[in-house]
């Protein structure tokens, strides 16, 4: 009887999303022709398969980076939310294509970035998709040669990006990209997908205000007025919900959901999943949610912090800075932040940092001129797990922050003057 219900409970539990032991061992794999798993705070690859293979279709996923780059035009002050994005032709002719995702919009009619940007995330828009795209570039093909430009900032350089919607150049007509063909369609790697994914966490961590809702408005007060409904699973209310589950992107290479862009924060730390072309996708597009839950449930099961210090308690290998003009001779050092590197999980549950790497940018027998003011930031450490696996491309590790712990004046004119006498004697006499 035992052994019958200890794996019916284990199934149970995957079911319902909560962590279980998992599968340590190379045996684990995903349903998918590409995977990948990423710690959202270092960069540090936790799990990857195939995940190299830059010919992978990556549909609707391909909005992850138009959402980027949208809000880096309002963070350079380009745009505003409230900037009002016409709909063009070409957009108002997607919302007609019923092989396309969308939303129906009002010829003509002029919607907000914030509302677009909505569309776009949610129920996939691809129509906003394009508004977003000409409004930004002045036109799609004009944009993607930006989408193009960060990709190769960040040191993708194997993708293919045709539009800024994901869509097959087989359905957009005489709109596809200047020299592309017919049969063209977006393609990357998980790995850049994941690198994709990491910028826009680290950059612009609010849109998951956005991504973690199940319906917004949209258009509130405009003609093509309506409520928006998402596409992710995994979210409250829906058969493959998964507690902590926040975003981020669906995509669909053919008739089915088969890609998906997750994150969650479980355990103290988040994680980056990616799916690319799941295999045998099922009618009700629950199986990339499915495999997402698989893949959290393996890392979350061979992945965990260790906790090297808590936020307000000294790290015990830096505790301390030595003073110069101070009216106290050392200033005592403590964590900005709780310094939790992500480690792997030994088979006991326990952590194991055998592999964990801890630099500061000071050595311990740095100096430092009084003044100090309390919260003061005095040394960053960066923890780095030293594996096959390894960090995607431009991430290094974890970065952490010591600081002050008190205030600590600069001592009187007198004592400073005595202090400096006695120093040049030492080193000169």
């Amino acid at each position: 009887m035992k052994k019958i219900l200890i794996p019916f409970v284990c199934l149970l539990f995957l079911l319902a999303g909560f962590p279980v032991h998992a599968d340590t061992t190379a045996s684990f794999s995903v349903a998918a022709k590409s995977a990948i798993a990423v710690d959202a705070a270092s960069g540090k690859i936790l799990y990857a398969q195939n995940a190299d293979d830059a010919s992978t279709q990556i549909a609707s996923v391909t909005k992850l980076l138009t959402a980027y780059l949208v809000y880096k035009n309002v963070d350079e002050g380009k745009l505003t939310w409230e900037t009002k994005a016409p709909i063009s032709q070409y957009a108002y002719e997607l919302t007609q294509n019923l092989d396309a995702s969308n939303i129906p919009l009002t010829k003509g009619e002029k919607i907000s970035v914030k509302d677009l940007l909505d569309a776009l995330l949610l129920p996939s828009a691809n129509s906003a998709a394009v508004a977003l795209a000409e409004q930004i570039g002045g036109s799609e093909p004009k944009f993607v040669d930006m989408m193009n430009a960060q990709l190769k900032a960040w040191g993708i350089t194997d993708a293919k990006i045709y539009n800024a919607s994901g869509l097959p150049n087989s359905v957009l007509g005489k709109n596809i990209y200047p020299g592309s063909s017919a049969t063209d369609v977006n393609t990357m790697s998980a790995k850049d997908v994941a690198i994709v994914s990491y910028h826009l966490l680290k950059d612009y961590p609010q849109i998951l205000n956005i991504t973690k809702q199940k319906t917004m408005p949209f258009d509130v007060n405009g003609a093509s007025k309506t409520t928006l409904q998402t596409t992710n699973q995994m979210l409250g209310g829906f058969a493959q919900v998964r507690s902590g589950v926040d975003g981020l992107k669906t995509g669909s290479t053919g008739y089915q959901v088969d890609c998906f862009v997750g994150t969650t924060m479980q355990n103290q730390f988040r994680i980056i999943t990616v799916i690319l072309d799941a295999n045998s996708p099922a009618a009700d597009n629950s199986t990339p949610f499915l495999l997402t839950n698989q893949l959290m449930n393996h890392i979350y099961g061979s992945w965990r912090t260790d906790t090297l210090a808590l936020k307000g308690k000294p790290y015990n290998k830096f505790t301390n800075f030595q003073l110069i003009d101070g009216k106290k001779k050392t200033v005592a050092l403590v964590a900005k932040t709780d310094i939790l590197p992500v480690v792997p999980r030994n088979s006991d549950g326990t952590a194991d940092s055998s592999k964990l790497s801890v630099t500061a940018d000071k050595k311990l027998t740095s100096s430092l001129v009084a003044p100090v003011k309390k919260n003061q930031a005095l040394v960053t450490l960066t923890t780095k797990v030293n594996d096959n696996l390894g960090y995607l491309p431009g991430s290094s590790g974890a970065h952490f922050t010591l600081v002050a712990q008190d205030n600590v004046d600069k001592a009187s004119p007198l004592v400073v003057m005595w202090n400096h006498f006695v120093n040049f004697v030492n080193e000169k006499l």
